[in-house]
């Protein structure tokens, strides 16, 4: 295995107001950074993290916090495979959720199907569930930089929940053209 670089971010806040503590968290969390430390993230190094990272550096010193930005490599081989082993669980997690919330949306389709709803707002509503749950897809895919092993199920649900949403689009097309 190729030596990785590695960006790394520890940062000290005030405790108050918390806001910023939680912002500077959710920023680093979208990112798909991983807290190996107290208050020490880590990132694979790319001009696309350096830039976000310095913009959430930027974030926590203009909130009274300190911020130290830094580029590492592991010394020990099996020290940077468990940081890897914990990214892709870390997206595997976010995939099974995204998994999960795909299988009710199928099951929901189903029993407008059973119900025959075939509303053009009940199908609005849908493809609003489905742009949701598509995006968010995309954004744990963003973040999956080496290649999580729920990755393909994530992507096929993704997928089949498209055609599933397709094929209700075209019922209710056809139930409102018929009335």
């Amino acid at each position: 295995m190729e030596k990785i670089k590695w960006l790394i971010i520890n940062y000290n806040l005030p405790s108050e107001p918390s806001r910023y503590r939680v912002a500077v968290w959710r920023g680093l969390k979208k990112l798909g950074a991983i807290n190996i430390q107290q208050s020490m993230w880590v990132l694979p190094s790319s001009e696309s993290n350096y830039s976000s990272l310095q913009k959430i550096s930027q974030e926590i010193e203009s909130n009274m916090g300190e911020a130290l930005l830094m580029e590492s490599e592991f010394i020990e081989q099996k020290q940077e495979e468990r940081i890897v082993s914990i990214f892709n669980t870390v997206r595997d997690d976010e995939y099974q959720e995204c998994i999960h919330e795909c299988e009710k949306y199928i099951k929901e389709i189903e029993k407008e199907i059973a119900k025959e709803k075939f509303t053009f707002a009940e199908l609005e509503e849908e493809e609003a569930e489905l742009e949701k749950l598509s995006s968010w897809y995309k954004q744990i895919e963003g973040r999956d930089t080496f290649k999580a092993s729920r990755e393909n199920q994530a992507k096929e649900i993704v997928t089949v929940i498209r055609t599933i949403f397709e094929n209700y689009s075209e019922m209710v097309y056809n139930k409102e053209v018929k009335e």
